[in-house]
């Protein structure tokens, strides 16, 4: 009766994913004599009663990394059950500290980078933290309704060569055979870099030429009953609800919208940042905020709990 009570009491947990601006992100072995021992894991541990997942993430790296955390950002929560536990992980992006790592506790680190990851074996909770990370933090949407095919091809390499990794080609103007047309232009330009091509709504013709991916509508959401076959799926919510349904039909990451006043929806109801924070805490995927933003927003995004943002007239 112990063991079972133990299993099934919620354990909760801060971890840290620590990133360097090279996009490297930092995996510790658990020692010896723990639970799991040789598992590489995101260093962090258990909260302790009064605290708040933040300051035990303080704490914590502290204590077993002998650093001073100086920022970091609400991101993910994954509930996983072990045989010996429930844990509730809650998960923040850590992107400056002071102090240089010392395994106060006598563990390996290691600096990983995708796409490879050169140490094994991961604890399995942290799997999807490791898929999410794959994920960029600006995520582009096509804007050919305005700037005209001709005219885009070039901003869109532009922005390639700059370093744009995802972007979602939405242009309901364009008849299906024009999009696909267009995506087929689109395609070997992104994968020449590494860049993800999601499609708005149009699950075959994604699989048909083989996108990356596809972004589905609030209404796909509402009524599909499993996710679609597609290597990355995105969906497009509006509330807290919507989020939670993207994640039970195994969404990768979602859009939320629209935080401030866009000139393509003019009067149109907002969510402003405190809202679009309550209904992305807990999200157990990416919450990429979407809505009347410009680069120079990415920092507020992180501090409300979004992996990222959508851009689509400033993105080009």
């Amino acid at each position: 009766m112990n063991n079972l009570n133990e299993k099934t009491k919620l354990v909760e947990v801060s971890a840290a994913v620590l990133q360097r601006p090279d996009g490297s992100f930092l995996l510790a072995q658990r020692p010896e004599g723990k639970a799991y021992a040789g598992y590489w894991e995101f260093p962090g541990g258990k909260v302790e009663t009064g605290e708040s997942p933040h300051d035990a993430l303080v704490r914590e790296l502290r204590e077993e990394l002998g650093i001073e955390v100086e920022t970091a950002y609400p991101w993910l929560t994954r509930v996983f059950t072990y045989p010996h536990a429930t844990v509730r992980l809650s998960f923040f992006r850590v992107t400056a500290w002071r102090g240089e790592l010392h395994p106060h506790e006598g563990q390996q680190f290691a600096w990983q980078h995708f796409p490879t990851i050169t140490v094994a074996p991961v604890l399995p909770a942290n799997g999807p933290i490791l898929r999410a990370l794959e994920l960029p933090t600006l995520y582009a949407i096509s804007n050919v309704s305005e700037l005209g095919v001709e005219p885009f091809i070039p901003r869109l390499e532009s922005a390639l060569n700059k370093g744009l990794r995802l972007v979602q080609l939405r242009e309901k103007s364009l008849t299906r055979e024009e999009l696909r047309e267009l995506a087929l232009r689109m395609l070997p330009m992104m994968r020449a870099c590494g860049a993800r091509l999601l499609l708005n709504a149009d699950i075959e013709l994604a699989q048909e030429i083989g996108a990356d991916g596809v972004q589905l509508t609030a209404v796909q959401l509402a009524t599909l009953r499993e996710r679609p076959d597609v290597p990355w799926c995105a969906a497009s919510c509006h509330n807290a609800e919507e989020v939670r349904r993207a994640e039970a039909l195994g969404c990768d990451f979602v859009l939320l919208s629209p935080v401030l006043p866009t000139q393509s929806h003019p009067g149109a109801a907002t969510l402003g940042w405190e809202r679009f924070a309550e209904y992305a805490a807990g999200a157990t995927i990416p919450v990429f905020a979407l809505g009347g933003l410009v680069q120079d927003d990415m920092q507020t995004a992180w501090q409300h709990g979004a992996h990222g943002i959508a851009l689509l007239r400033q993105a080009w």
